[in-house]
């Protein structure tokens, strides 16, 4: 086997020679040695693409080289140093340069070489840069991939010859074939004449009946052919053959059009901006351009094709053939999920250039190319967004149209399956995208950076302003005012809250965001959240009445510094429950996760999310269920289509519950069931939580060992099943314990064993027995049990584990003895909740388990290391999962009512069975401090009424009769128009409850009736954009007129400022009427800088790319904000009209749920932030005075006297 490598050292020494003399860049560089730390000086000759190096300058005779070819070269930072040298020394070698040669291969470690210049070193780096031929290789790999696309034109062309070849030679045997049929009928011909002949003799008479016959029999067959022809022409199968081929005809026009579009954008926008990043002074990046076009060339080139083909078949009409296309193109439409995947990033990097003066000069000069026909580059970007739905949607109508027996009938339902899973795959992809997009754009606006929000566990929730109290003042809350400026000024804080942690910003003049140094990061596993401060507490002593009941503390325990408390305030009481909800709703999905890890966590490494994970029944589809990509916030697959029992599965699901699923569920339930199914599976899951739960959410909780192999179910009947996991450690009594953990909302999880009042420590447990008891449910108590009090610390000497041997008589041994032989029945007991068993031994022992009442034997309460036994070790379970059904329960029932008060509000029936339901938790005497208090507060806020709610309605402000007179229109000042404008747009606006936002009410026949506050939001938008409409037209004289646009144009403005985007639509359209945008005269007397003001703010509220500005301005500004209703109306609308509410099968779309339900909260996010302005009688009188308005034709008719039209 040959081991070196030969080559022609006298070729080799003659490239040396030429190097020496004639190389590109010659000269001493310094070469790092085999050693770490020496350096050797050389003197290097570059020669076209080979890099020699000679011993000094005078050599004849190289001592190497190297081969550049696809290498590279980067500059390094200087090495270290390792010893203490004078300080000329460290100085000469800061300043020298240092570069390192990269080779494409493994085998050859990298050249690492330095120089004295950093001028002389840049040109070396240049010079191996060229000698590498990268720029080559990549105009070979663009000629390669165009090669590529010229062979696959030529491949295709050729086969069309073949075809026509054949159709020749079968055109050619054909005629060769009738040639010979005409000679053989002439043939015939010439015998027939003698027969002819005689018969010219017959009589004339018969020759007339058989010219007769004739005739009728030819009228005849006429007759029927076209009534078979008429009758084919009728037919259904005709019909349909019509529309494919018009269909067929459509999509080759649409694809026609969307091969010009990419043509445009590649040839029109993307290779000129090539070579303009190519110039001396780029006003964009080669990185920009790829950025902002992602793989549209590619796009076109593949369209390029199927448009070729589908031209081709179009040449063969009648018989269209289309599977064999789609089939070809369907594995490279792939290509499309890179482009929508960050398509969204592609604009915001469009956005960002156009910051660049000159990119943005140069962009409009493309713009204006007449073939772009006005659309903006945007609007080319975003046409491969919708080529993948109009591809399925052309399928859906073409199988609608073609006939089950059809040849490619199968072909195309492949492709619209395929078609319909890639689709999928884009839209889960982009919302997983969107998430990361959404934690780094927040990640980027905090000026110190924020690490935690690069774990693309954490999902976005909600953000806000709220107001921070500051430590100094909190023990002096009574000098301090809700709405003293400097507290508003200095406590504003902008929060984030995501699904494991909590952020606190400030926010500086330039609108950059700053984490606070203290407290600025909360992770939400360390957190209490108390809703009211207790009034024993001396720093919360009169601060509800201070506040308004706007305050709420967050109590942060690290375990690694001391506790301190942040207080905050919320703007509105909705906006503080707002919070509250989902702040707990965070916490408590961590806690419960937290109870379960510990509580599945004995000797066994498996956790938690890799149990849930492996269920397959949380992420694969069934006949009642089915899933998409995308993960929760909890990381399991969101769902895309349910039945409704699976629905509420999902609700009541003890092992997580979801922030997103819980809102959108709440949000749209109505659409396919009603509160009443929703109330009873809850009240079902409290009172019965071991036949009400299904048996895939109690597995887990009553998992065997893993020695066990013989286990089997003492009942057949009993709902659990028995899974083979590690056993779960007992449920033991922490001996310290911390009166503010035991405050909290939720179960408290042990995750840090130094405090908790419910401490599941993993302990090494003996091996089980063979025979596994099924675990049992205790029933329910009687009301005069004293509760189980889980944060009192038990510290006798009596209670040690070493006094099990003294109470070996003790009667409550016995008692529980009584326990272990009764737990094999109680599930049993449960399930037939009869009132007899209520007094056998099995419910009086189930009554006094160890697990659920206080006097439970020392010998059970803590154990020798050994561990529990399965009897012990069951109850545990039980215990876990009556508090975690309970706490469940709760959770969902407290978000309901907090954020959904509306239901309430208008179903009373509904009101009064959630008050009997939390009633009778009340009395369960089992009930856990924190539960108990949960129970109160959702109580409390499920009875008080709105006696207290200081909003003002519209109905009050018109019916004011105390008011003084209303004031015109000159007395009123521009600020004082756009802030009660912008009160009673607001007003309107939050009145409309969220229910009339579903099944597009506003669109049907009795409108009215369904939707009465989305007519009242649209009259008052109308009447608004009326006044402004005839006011202007109310003054005779040109001056006044062009004086009045000014000052609604300055309203206008304000309202901007104020987040009111809704008041600066009804302005501006009312600017925009035929009846005042006519008036030359008056146009031309208003200024300059207020038109330059009016542009602005139409592009900002600009309906163009589905209001694109808007909701980017909306997106950045924080409430409280109007924004125009109809927006959302139009986003819903296009929800409704495009996918249905249900599936063929039955099952819900929950996957439109979710989008509604997205919609939804963005509008109730600003619905439920209140402006504070001071309403003003006298100014809203004369925006509510009807009287002041003209119609439209009288509108019109004072425009045309005023201005009277030009002779044509």
């Amino acid at each position: 086997m040959q081991k070196s490598v030969r080559y022609n050292e006298g070729h080799a020494l003659y490239l040396a020679f030429l190097a020496r003399k004639e190389g590109t860049k010659r000269g001493f560089l310094s070469k790092k040695a085999a050693e770490a730390s020496r350096w050797h000086e050389k003197w290097f000759a570059l020669y076209q693409n080979v890099l020699f190096y000679f011993e000094g300058e005078q050599s004849g005779r190289p001592a190497g080289m190297y081969l550049l070819e696809g290498c590279s070269c980067e500059r390094t930072p200087a090495p270290p140093r390792t010893g203490a040298g004078p300080g000329g020394g460290r100085d000469a070698l800061d300043k020298q340069y240092y570069f390192t040669v990269l080779f494409g291969h493994e085998g050859q470690k990298p050249l690492e070489l330095r120089c004295e210049e950093e001028q002389d070193g840049k040109e070396w780096m240049e010079a191996i840069h060229q000698a590498s031929y990268a720029d080559i290789l990549i105009e070979r790999e663009v000629l390669m991939q165009k090669y590529i696309h010229l062979v696959q034109i030529v491949e295709t062309e050729k086969i069309a010859a073949n075809q026509l070849r054949h159709q020749l030679e079968d055109q050619d045997t054909e005629i060769e074939r009738l040639k010979s049929e005409i000679v053989a009928l002439n043939k015939t011909k010439e015998r027939m004449r003698p027969y002819q002949s005689n018969q010219e003799d017959e009589d004339p008479d018969i020759k007339k009946i058989k010219k007769v016959q004739s005739f009728m029999r030819g009228w005849l067959c006429r007759r029927k052919w076209k009534t078979i022809v008429q009758d084919y022409i009728c037919s259904p199968h005709a019909e349909s053959m019509r529309k494919r081929n018009q269909i067929v005809f459509t999509m080759v026009e649409a694809e026609s059009e969307y091969v010009h579009q990419l043509y445009i954008l590649v040839n029109g926008f993307l290779r000129p901006l090539r070579m303009a990043a190519s110039s001396k002074k780029p006003p964009i990046s080669h990185d920009d351009v790829s950025s902002i076009f992602l793989n549209s060339e590619t796009i076109m080139f593949l369209h390029e094709i199927f448009h070729q083909g589908l031209k081709a078949r179009i040449a063969n009409w009648p018989t269209l053939i289309l599977a064999d296309l789609f089939d070809i193109l369907l594995p490279m439409l792939n290509i499309y999920q890179e482009f929508v995947r960050n398509h969204q990033y592609s604009l915001q990097v469009l956005a960002n250039c156009k910051q660049n003066r000159d990119f943005d000069k140069l962009l409009k000069q493309y713009e204006a190319n007449p073939a772009c026909e006005g659309r903006m580059l945007e609007t080319f970007l975003t046409y491969p967004m919708f080529q993948i739905p109009r591809y399925i949607i052309t399928l859906h109508e073409l199988l609608a149209h073609t006939p089950h027996e059809h040849v490619e009938r199968k072909s195309l339902e492949f492709a619209k399956s395929k078609l319909e899973e890639l689709s999928r795959v884009m839209h889960d992809e982009v919302s997983d995208t969107e998430n990361i997009r959404k934690n780094l754009a927040i990640e980027r606006m905090i000026v110190e950076g924020c690490d935690i929000l690069l774990d693309t566990s954490q999902t976005f929730i909600r953000q806000g302003s709220l107001i921070q109290v500051p430590s100094v003042e909190r023990g002096k809350l009574s000098k301090v005012r809700l709405g003293s400026l400097s507290l508003k000024k200095e406590g504003e804080r902008q929060c984030f809250l995501f699904t494991k942690h909590f952020l606190i910003c400030t926010r500086s003049s330039g609108g950059k965001l700053h984490l606070l140094k203290t407290g600025g990061v909360l992770s939400l596993i360390e957190c209490t959240l108390i809703e009211e401060p207790d009034a024993s507490d001396d720093d919360s002593k009169g601060s509800g009445h201070m506040f308004g009941h706007l305050d709420f503390k967050i109590v942060v325990e690290p375990p690694d510094s001391t506790p301190f408390t942040v207080v905050l305030l919320a703007p509105s009481r909705q906006e503080k429950a707002a919070w509250m909800s989902d702040i707990s709703q965070c916490v408590d999905n961590i806690r419960c996760n937290g109870l379960m890890t510990i509580v599945f966590e004995e000797n066994s490494k498996v956790t938690v999310p890799h149990m849930i994970k492996s269920d397959a029944r949380l992420h694969k589809d069934d006949t009642d269920i089915c899933f998409s990509k995308t993960l929760n916030s909890c990381k399991v697959p969101q769902i895309r289509y349910a039945s409704v029992e699976r629905l509420l599965e999902r609700l009541t699901d003890l092992r997580f519950l979801s922030i997103d699923f819980l809102n959108t569920f709440l949000h749209t339930y109505r659409i396919f069931t009603t509160a009443a199914v929703v109330l009873a599976k809850l009240s079902d899951i409290y009172k019965r939580p071991f036949t009400s739960i299904p048996v895939r959410s109690l597995e887990l909780f009553f998992a065997t060992s893993q020695n066990n192999r013989g286990e089997h179910l003492v009942d057949g009947k009993s709902p659990r099943l028995c899974r083979k996991f590690s056993s779960p450690p007992p449920l033991t009594v922490s001996r310290t314990s911390s009166p503010v953990r035991a405050r909290k909302l939720s179960l408290t999880s042990p995750l840090n064993s130094r405090i908790g009042a419910l401490d599941l420590t993993t302990s090494s447990s003996s091996s089980s027995p063979t025979t596994t008891h099924s675990p049992a449910a205790s029933p329910p108590p009687h009301t005069g049990k004293v509760p189980l009090d889980l944060s009192r610390g038990l510290s006798s000497p009596e209670q040690s584990p070493g006094s099990v041997e003294e109470n070996v008589d003790n009667p409550r041994v016995d008692l529980c003895n009584k326990l272990k032989r009764s737990i094999q029945r109680a599930t049993v007991l449960e399930s037939t909740s009869t009132a007899g068993v209520e007094g056998s031994p099995a419910t009086e022992a189930a009554e006094h388990s160890p697990c659920r009442s206080p006097s439970t034997p020392r010998h059970l309460r803590y154990r020798q290391p050994g561990g529990f036994n399965n009897t012990e070790r069951t109850c545990d379970k039980e215990f876990i999962i009556r508090r975690t059904a309970t706490n469940r329960v709760l959770n969902v029932l407290r978000h309901w009512v907090s954020k959904h008060a509306q239901d309430f509000e208008l179903n009373n029936e509904l009101k009064m069975n959630v008050l009997n339901l939390l009633e009778e938790v009340l009395r369960d005497p089992d009930l856990l401090p924190q539960e108990r208090k949960a129970t109160a507060n959702i109580l409390r806020a499920l009875s008080q009424d709105d006696q207290d709610d200081i909003h003002l309605k519209l109905e009050d402000i018109i019916q004011m009769t105390d008011c003084p007179k209303a004031e015109c229109f000159e007395t009123l000042s521009a600020m004082e128009m756009a802030e009660q404008i912008t009160l009673l747009d607001h007003i309107v606006f939050r009145s409309i409850p969220y229910e009339e936002f579903l099944g597009q009410g506003w669109m049907k026949l009795d409108k009215n009736e369904r939707t009465p506050y989305i007519m009242k939001t649209s009259q008052h938008f109308n009447d608004m954009s009326n006044l402004v409409a005839s006011q202007i037209m109310n003054y005779a004289d040109v001056s006044s007129r062009a004086n009045a646009i000014e000052k609604w144009v300055a309203v206008a403005d304000i309202c901007r400022c104020l987040h009111n985007y809704n008041g600066v639509l009804e302005i501006t359209s009312a600017l925009n009427r035929s009846a005042i945008y006519r008036l030359k005269k008056t146009w031309a007397k208003v200024s300059k800088q207020t038109k330059a003001l009016m542009d602005k703010l139409q592009k900002t509220v600009s309906s163009e790319g589905r209001f694109k500005n808007l909701r980017e301005t909306l997106k950045n500004c924080n409430p409280p904000a109007v924004p125009y209703l109809g927006m959302y109306l139009t986003d819903l609308a296009f929800i409704e009209e495009g996918t249905p509410n249900f599936t063929e099968e039955g099952l819900v779309n929950f996957s439109k749920m979710r989008m509604i339900s997205h919609i939804i909260r963005e509008i109730r996010q600003f619905q439920q932030t209140s402006y504070r302005i001071t309403h003003q009688p006298k100014v809203t009188q004369y925006l509510l005075d009807k009287a002041l308005i003209i119609d439209e034709d009288t509108l019109y008719e004072l425009s045309l006297k005023i201005e009277p039209r030009l002779p044509a």
